[in-house]
């Protein structure tokens, strides 16, 4: 398999820029495709790396420099993503604050499509001791020590995107997070398979949460969310106040505050993968999320349907855990521990719905995975979703 090694902190390599598509590699495909790696320069993105794959029907920006998030996506002109307050990202690193102010500096970098949260801890801030944990993590702030571009010579041509992030400290954890990003020419759905290792000669913990964002056209007044439920609490009153409509979503509010709903999904058929969806109100484009509950137990969904310029968004949120402080996840046993040397494998399939039959199809596969069983709502915040008010 043909590969394009970007970075290798280990071996001195980086490579400013990169080109390469299907002509240049011979390769015979029906979905013209292609693969650019460049440096970003100005404002607060000022030597951001960004890598761009177009697999002819789908193009992704990946951000090696913001621990290989995934920054904007379009499909059939349509927008993957949202409008954050930031204009001028993907923020450097180097310029987010992350203990300030009061530990919610990671939102001073947040407007990607996709930002992991983790590792060391990924929902709220908390202090232990005289350390402050600041808001979901450090892992999407840490830049890619190894990047890597494969090309699969047989068909149907897989492309990927590799990245290795460390998070790591004298006396804390030591963790590498493996990612990689698959998609085949002309296809749909983006494949993101991450790796937890745990380096230290010790036992160590993590979490580690998908926080998937998404914007208009596929959020507008009237989407709805759409998942097999089978049981799910509001995080606190703020979020009490929407429980009758909250599968449901208005228009843009000025001065909207977020509302957080904790939800446990059913299984896949055989234990298989679960999902989750966002379709628009007219019911013809929607996005999916597949993933596996062995692997993301925990799902999250996050209303913040703001004013268009102060983000008016919804967060899709699968889960090692749910993004309480990390020491209301480990009372509940929602904190992974990996043994020295140890792997946790952890994949989420997006898909992209573009006509009404394909929102009508997962619609329906939703009803067949929750069968006949209702869901249980709560009304007020239960465990063990997290501590009653």
């Amino acid at each position: 398999m043909p590969t394009f090694t970007l970075t290798d902190v280990s071996h001195e390599i980086w490579i400013e820029t990169l080109t390469v598509d299907a002509a240049e590699m011979g390769l015979g495909v029906t979905s013209p495709w292609s693969v650019s790696k460049r440096r970003l320069h100005g404002g607060r993105r000022d030597g951001v790396d960004l890598i761009v794959v177009d697999n002819g029907a789908l193009r992704f920006a990946v951000v090696p420099t913001r621990g290989m998030g995934l920054w904007k996506g379009f499909h059939e002109g349509n927008v993957l993503g949202w409008e954050s307050p930031i204009t001028d990202g993907p923020v450097h690193p180097g310029l987010v604050n992350l203990p300030g102010p009061g530990g919610i500096g990671w939102l001073d970098g947040f407007d990607e499509l996709m930002a992991r949260c983790g590792l060391e801890n990924n929902g709220a801030p908390f202090e232990e001791g005289r350390t402050l944990f600041g808001l979901h993590g450090k892992i999407a702030n840490a830049p890619a020590s190894f990047v890597a571009v494969h090309v699969d010579p047989d068909p149907p041509h897989a492309i990927t995107i590799e990245g290795h992030v460390d998070e790591a400290r004298l006396f804390g954890p030591q963790l590498r997070m493996e990612t990689r990003y698959e998609t085949i020419p002309g296809s749909n759905r983006l494949v993101v398979r991450d790796e937890i290792v745990n380096l230290k000669n010790q036992p160590g913990e993590f979490q580690l949460l998908y926080h998937w964002n998404f914007g208009p056209p596929f959020l507008d007044p009237g989407a709805r969310f759409v998942a097999p439920t089978r049981t799910m609490a509001p995080r606190d009153a703020r979020a009490q106040e929407g429980i009758d409509g909250h599968d449901v979503y208005g228009p843009p509010e000025p001065g909207y505050a977020e509302q957080v709903y904790f939800h446990d999904l059913h299984e896949g058929p055989e234990g298989g993968p679960t999902l989750a969806m966002l379709r628009n109100a007219a019911g013809d484009k929607g996005v999916v999320l597949r993933f596996r509950k062995d692997q993301l137990p925990a799902f999250t969904l996050w209303k913040n349907t703001g004013g268009l310029r102060d983000g008016y968004v919804t967060g899709l949120e699968p889960g090692t855990n749910y993004p309480n402080p990390r020491p209301i996840e480990k009372e509940r046993g929602r904190v992974v521990t990996l043994p020295p040397g140890g792997r946790y494998v952890a994949e989420t399939v997006l898909e992209i719905l573009a006509t009404a039959e394909e929102v009508a199809a997962v619609e329906a596969e939703v009803g067949r995975i929750r069968g006949n069983a209702a869901p249980t709502i709560h009304r007020t915040p239960t465990e063990p979703f997290g501590p009653v008010a």
